[in-house]
């Protein structure tokens, strides 16, 4: 069975760091009983150094390189059952154990076997029998090798844990932005109080009732909140006004949808000269396109009708982007809940009624179907982020 990848990571990480024995780990492995005691007795003075263990088999061998974290592995090539390719190939087969250095002790003069040896992942070749002085020096070769490598495998660790810290910083400024950016259109129209954070709340839910993909239900929860970034651009004394719109003022308040999907869409002239003496590449902190699409999809759609009469296109059922309708909902609901200057915050089973009567007409009906029994989940999100 080959090792469990974080398990293999972590023998390396012990080794590299001196979390586990700080005496180099060495590996023997013959069928021949009389052998390894000799071997034993010969390597006795580095008893300080090194800490010998053996196997008479390469299954018993296997066995225990899913235990220790050796640094060097010397195999006799030909024995009963399995030989020492087998051991070879097997360690070949994960990260940690590829790894180790194979010192291949065989009594054949073959040259084409002791070719293949090499090429199947052996570090080295020593012929029976065995000089101690030159059985200490291959090992010590062996093992400076292996120190090199864990040193590489330490940095690269240390590259992996800042590049993971990196984009983490990165995604949680990019998600910092995109809230900023809505609370900013948000503090335009002084009565929506927290409508940015509920919608994005109740956007979710519906994404999670309709089991969307959970990459698709997160994009929803970060884009809902930009779908009135448009109002950034109508005047103070529409946006502003107490009393209800006329109908040109109507006409100008409806071009929010068009104005927060350009501004969502836009490229910013000039970014690529102001970062060129920076970097080879656009900044990382930039929106990136697939959230900005998203929001502007949400922006541009979620005033649309199931029944074709929204705007600012007139779309109709499903030809109306699923993100605009479930925004749609949350949009809604929120707006019943909620106190305006022209009418008062409808109570809960009141505002749920009224989704249900739009359903079909205003909204998407297979999206209230799925949601139908949300109530008290929607009813929480409005009471902790009440105004």
């Amino acid at each position: 069975m080959v090792q469990n990848h974080d398990r293999i990571r972590s023998f390396s990480a012990n080794r590299i760091s001196g979390t586990d024995d700080i005496m180099n780990q060495l590996l023997f492995v013959d069928d021949e009983h009389y052998y390894l005691k000799g071997v034993e007795r010969m390597l006795h003075h580095k008893q300080d150094e090194w800490r010998l263990f053996f196997a008479g088999g390469v299954d018993e061998a296997v066995a225990l390189t899913r235990i220790h974290p050796f640094d060097v592995i010397i195999t006799d090539l030909r024995m009963p059952e399995k030989s020492g390719f087998d051991l070879l190939a097997y360690l070949q087969k994960t990260e940690y154990t590829m790894a180790i250095p194979v010192i291949i002790l065989t009594g054949d003069d073959d040259r084409e076997l002791k070719r293949k040896a090499l090429d199947s992942g052996a570090t080295d070749l020593l012929n029976k029998p065995i000089d101690p002085e030159d059985l200490v020096a291959r090992i010590t070769s062996a093992l400076r090798l292996k120190s090199y490598q864990d040193e590489i495998l330490r940095q690269n660790m240390t590259l992996e844990t800042k590049v993971r810290e990196r984009t983490l910083e990165l995604e949680f400024l990019h998600h910092d932005l995109v809230w900023r950016l809505a609370k900013a259109g948000e503090r335009r129209d002084e009565e929506t109080g927290n409508h940015v954070v509920r919608v994005s709340h109740f956007s979710r839910m519906i994404a999670e009732a309709l089991n969307l993909p959970p990459g698709e239900v997160e994009l929803i929860f970060l884009t809902a909140p930009l779908h009135d970034l448009g109002k950034i651009g109508i005047p103070d004394g529409i946006l502003l006004k107490q009393g209800r719109l006329s109908p040109g003022e109507r006409a100008i308040m409806k071009q929010h949808c068009q104005i927060g999907a350009d501004i969502l869409l836009e490229q910013p002239k000039g970014m690529e000269a102001f970062y060129a003496f920076k970097t080879d590449g656009p900044p990382e902190i930039l929106m990136k396109d697939e959230v900005r699409q998203y929001a502007a999809t949400i922006a541009m759609s979620h005033h649309e009708r199931w029944d074709g009469k929204g705007y600012p296109n007139g779309l109709k059922g499903e030809d109306i982007p699923l993100a605009g309708r479930i925004v749609a909902f949350a949009d809604v609901y929120d707006a019943l809940r909620s106190e305006r200057p022209y009418k008062p915050a409808y109570p809960a089973d009141t505002a749920w009624q009224a989704l249900k009567k739009s359903a079909g007409s205003h909204l998407d009906p297979n999206i209230f179907k799925a949601i139908q029994d949300l109530e008290p989940a929607f009813e929480s999100i409005q009471t902790t982020y009440n105004d």
